[in-house]
């Protein structure tokens, strides 16, 4: 991925091509999990990848579809 451990919504959604509303989206679904720090949300790039792999072939946009990472605590 990157060098850095987490990344900001807008980091990751330029990262990965994913928009940062389908991510804020994915966020409020609690199917990926996050770092807030004040105001500031991180996605830990090794949850990002691997929520990325768990979905493979999957439509970000329908809730009915996107399999959350386990363990998620948020």
């Amino acid at each position: 991925m990157t060098g850095k451990i987490a990344m900001t919504v807008e980091e990751a959604a330029d990262f990965t091509g994913i928009g940062r509303n389908t991510l804020r989206q994915l966020i409020s679904w609690k199917t990926m999990p996050t770092i807030k720090v004040g105001r500031k949300v991180l996605i830990r790039t090794q949850d990002l990848d691997r929520f990325l792999e768990l979905n493979r072939n999957t439509d970000l946009r329908n809730q009915a579809e996107v399999i959350p990472l386990t363990g998620y605590v948020n």
